[in-house]
């Protein structure tokens, strides 16, 4: 098992949830700061090595959520 299969296996329990809730995931507003600060200072080119690995877990995350909510549009399609 690869981490995408991972990825994947979890996406499709949170898609199994109520579609609706499932749509609504969002980051809080406290997350989306920090997301984008982290995301600013990795353009500079300054983010040290904890940083670096908290952004690569934010954008794992987001894309976790984003494969949730696309199979939670269209269910018949996710098979």
């Amino acid at each position: 098992m690869t981490i995408y299969n991972t990825y994947d296996q979890l996406a499709e329990l949170i898609a199994g949830l109520d579609p609706a809730k499932v749509l609504a995931l969002k980051a809080t507003d406290e997350m989306q700061t920090r997301l984008e600060n982290l995301i600013e200072k990795s353009k500079e080119s300054s983010l040290d090595r904890r940083e670096k690995d908290e952004l690569d877990h934010y954008i794992a995350l987001e894309r976790l959520i984003r494969l949730a909510k696309i199979r939670a549009q269209s269910p018949e399609q996710a098979s």
